[in-house]
């Protein structure tokens, strides 16, 4: 069928990769965190230095310590470890920025595609079970295609499953005026087709992230196609765990505006520059780790290929991000009830069909009491809680015992 989607973004080839992105951010963080080091001496003495709730207890334990040793020799003590860990750094980073590394798996065949968006086939057109799979706006779908090691959806196809993957692409013209109820209907047209390829078999739907959002009105609005609903760290109650960080961003949104109306979306590097707050220095540690390693050792072509997916991000619609900000972040729509989707509401308790609602127990991006509010909504809910993170779940050296074979049983069970 003819259509106008761009090709695909490639991953960085070598010499071009321009993350840990934003750069700038990444570089002067750890600079402060460098420079800082010393100036903070007099504080943690005297016991006036703040201590992130984390930290607070060991922090205070080492104030003894700290009061006996000599201010001078512990001063240039510091001074050289900050310059140690500064190279480190740096050169975690020109390795990174310099790794031969390059992505290089074939997209499977395109089924459909409208816009900016593709639906990519990677199974066979025999009597196996389909699977649509829908991931973030803001993130390529290759998380779940990283590499020939790290791909849950080649997996499936060979567990007896017909995996169809949403491809979002970069907001075009069209995409730039979306809401996030255009999106959904765009995904309905995609259910269709698969429909259509399939003979008319019940499909099972998977939601990452915010991919898990669009996958939950997705189903409620077609059950009558649907076996199954499986959703991957998906955030539900965004006033969970952290509500006045969720506040904070809703403010954000409206300081925003005045970009968001003179781009038509949300840049990548701000998205980044968002989610550096949940851990601001977890750049740093991340590249002070891989200066460590070994460049062509696998743990090390594993850090590459995912900091690759990671800085390969696209925009947000313009308003899309508006009501993520203002309904997801600052109404707690969602989880109130007042979400709406092409004038319905989308309330997880109509959903009749069985549900396994994933929350990863170390998840920093989605907190797990948030994700965990759509398993206690579903009626048919049942909750996974594999020892992972958000992208480990997915791409990490356990993901394939701790999600990948319990997911695949699961929709397996459909079936039965």
């Amino acid at each position: 069928m003819p259509h106008s989607a761009p090709s695909p973004a490639k991953p960085p080839h070598l010499g071009q990769r321009l993350g840990p992105r934003p750069l700038p951010l990444n570089l002067m963080t750890a600079a402060n965190l460098y420079l800082s080091s010393n100036a903070a001496l007099p504080l943690l003495r005297n016991g006036s230095l703040s201590w992130s709730p984390s930290l607070e207890k060991a922090g205070k334990s080492l104030l003894s310590d700290f009061r006996k040793a000599n201010p001078e020799q512990l001063a240039t003590r510091v001074e050289r470890l900050s310059r140690a860990r500064a190279a480190n750094f740096v050169t975690g980073l020109e390795r990174y920025r310099h790794h031969p590394y390059v992505r290089d798996l074939e997209d499977p065949p395109e089924l459909w595609a409208e816009g900016a968006t593709r639906l990519l086939d990677f199974g066979s057109e025999n009597e196996s079970t389909p699977v649509l799979l829908i991931p973030s706006l803001i993130n390529r779908y290759y998380i779940l295609d990283l590499n020939e090691e790290r791909s849950f959806v080649r997996w499936l196809a060979t567990k007896g499953f017909r995996p169809f993957v949403v491809d979002w692409g970069s907001p075009g013209p069209e995409e730039r005026r979306f809401t996030i109820s255009d999106y959904i209907l765009r995904l309905e047209r995609a259910l269709d087709r698969i429909a259509d390829a399939t003979g008319g078999a019940p499909i099972s739907v998977v939601g990452y992230c915010m991919g898990g959002l669009l996958a939950m009105s997705l189903a409620l609005r077609n059950q009558e196609m649907v076996s199954g609903l499986v959703l991957l760290a998906t955030p539900w109650d965004f006033h969970a765990e952290a509500s006045e960080q969720a506040e904070m961003l809703a403010q954000v949104g409206v300081g925003l505006e005045p970009l968001l109306g003179l781009f038509g979306e949300l840049p990548v590097d701000l998205l980044q520059t968002l989610f550096s707050g949940l851990d601001p220095l977890l750049v740093e540690r991340k590249f002070v780790s891989f200066a460590a390693m070994d460049p062509e050792a696998s743990e090390a072509i594993a850090f590459v290929a995912l900091e690759d997916w990671v800085n390969d991000g696209v925009p947000l619609a313009a308003p899309v991000a508006r009501e993520c900000f203002a309904d997801w972040y600052g109404a707690n729509s969602p989880v109130q009830g007042r979400w709406i989707v092409d004038g319905d509401a989308v309330d997880p308790a109509r959903f009749g069909k069985p549900a396994l609602v994933v929350v990863p127990s170390a998840d920093r991006i989605v907190p797990p009491k948030s994700a965990s509010a759509l398993a206690e909504a579903l009626p048919q809910a049942t909750r996974l809680q594999p020892s992972a993170g958000h992208i480990g779940m997915m791409v990490g050296g356990k993901a394939q015992q701790k999600m990948w074979h319990p997911v695949a049983e699961w929709l397996a069970g459909l079936s039965e």
